[in-house]
């Protein structure tokens, strides 16, 4: 195949695989979502509609005849179709678009779940206020149920973040001292990916974010688990594992409920094992990269300010890989 070609091809290819995914506003997988890919595809009709409109009169000046030609109507038509249809469905589409505003930015029904997250340099910190069992912490990684709406409550610990999962509807800032707010309706399960959409310093395009949407049962169930402390560790790797974590210093960081742990800088640590991704869904959570986080944190992720442990003994390395893996 020419070169030519196969460049048009794979133009084409980027172009379908752009409009599916878990990062597509395209392939709408909540209510806001959906409202703001109609509001796409309709202003892409309404700009096909004037492209061809004035390629049409440009062509159509080229062609004509001078000395033939009618001046009135070609007035008429240049007029109409270069100034009348444009304001026409310009003017559409703006009161199309302005209607979506109303049901986009209106707070859920009362006693609909609320998760606050804060961003952070450059991580998410996810919190599920809970009357009864008290507020639940979790890192770079949020559950929700289907078909019901969710407030979240956005704030910042230092610069300005911008929170927005693309599939699910539309980004909100997050602001340093205010909280502002963003409801979502996730109307169908799966995994999608959240990010950042503000530049936030040198790893801002590491800060991303782990959503799954399951149905209410499954989702009771996983906050039932996360509620509980941490697993109670038995194999004699594992209890070392904890012992290098306690004596290491990770706890003046991490917390991991039902030990010592407490510290509250870094995420909460008590079912990392549990979770999909490492770093803000920077490595997945298998063996090698825990290891690898372990020691090589500034080179995966500049300007992190977790601390390379490299002092560690293999032995000890992998005692404490086989402890956060366990942490389920």
């Amino acid at each position: 195949m020419p070169a030519q070609e196969r460049g048009v091809l794979l133009t084409v290819v980027m172009l379908l695989t752009g409009c599916t995914g878990s990062q597509s506003t395209l392939d709408p997988a909540g209510k806001g979502a959906e409202q703001i890919a109609d509001l796409f595809w309709w202003m892409l009709g309404g700009a096909t509609v004037i492209w061809i409109v004035m390629i049409g009169l440009t062509i159509y000046c080229l062609l004509l005849n001078p000395v033939a030609h009618h001046r009135r109507k070609s007035a008429l038509f240049i007029i109409g179709g270069g100034v009348i249809a444009p304001t026409l469905i310009l003017t559409t589409l703006l009161i199309f678009s302005l209607s979506l505003l109303p049901p986009l930015l209106a707070r859920p029904p009362k006693g609909s779940l609320q998760v606050e997250v804060e961003g952070r340099q450059w991580w998410w910190r996810v919190r599920y206020p809970d009357e009864k069992e008290g507020i639940l912490e979790l890192a770079n990684e949020i559950y929700l149920p289907r078909g019901e709406p969710v407030e979240f409550l956005l704030s910042s610990s230092d610069v300005v973040h911008s929170f927005w999962i693309p599939a699910l509807g539309g980004k909100v800032d997050m602001i340093p001292g205010r909280t502002t707010r963003l409801t979502l309706h996730p109307t169908r399960v799966g995994t999608y990916r959240g990010i950042c959409a503000e530049y936030c310093g040198e790893s801002h395009a590491f800060m991303n974010l782990t959503v799954v949407v399951v149905e209410r049962d499954e989702f009771d169930q996983w906050l039932a688990r996360q509620h509980a402390d941490r697993v109670e560790q038995t194999g004699q790797a594992a209890l070392l594992g904890e012992a290098v974590f306690l004596q290491s210093g990770c706890g003046a960081c991490h917390s991991v409920r039902g030990t010592d742990a407490d510290g509250t800088i870094g995420p909460d640590l008590t079912h990392v094992g549990s979770r999909q991704t490492l770093g803000a869904g920077l490595l997945t959570t298998d063996r090698a990269h825990y290891r690898n986080w372990i020691t090589e944190t500034s080179r995966l992720k500049p300007g992190v300010k977790m601390p390379e442990f490299r002092a560690l003994t293999e032995e000890q390395l992998a005692n404490l890989v086989t402890y956060l893996d366990n942490l389920k």
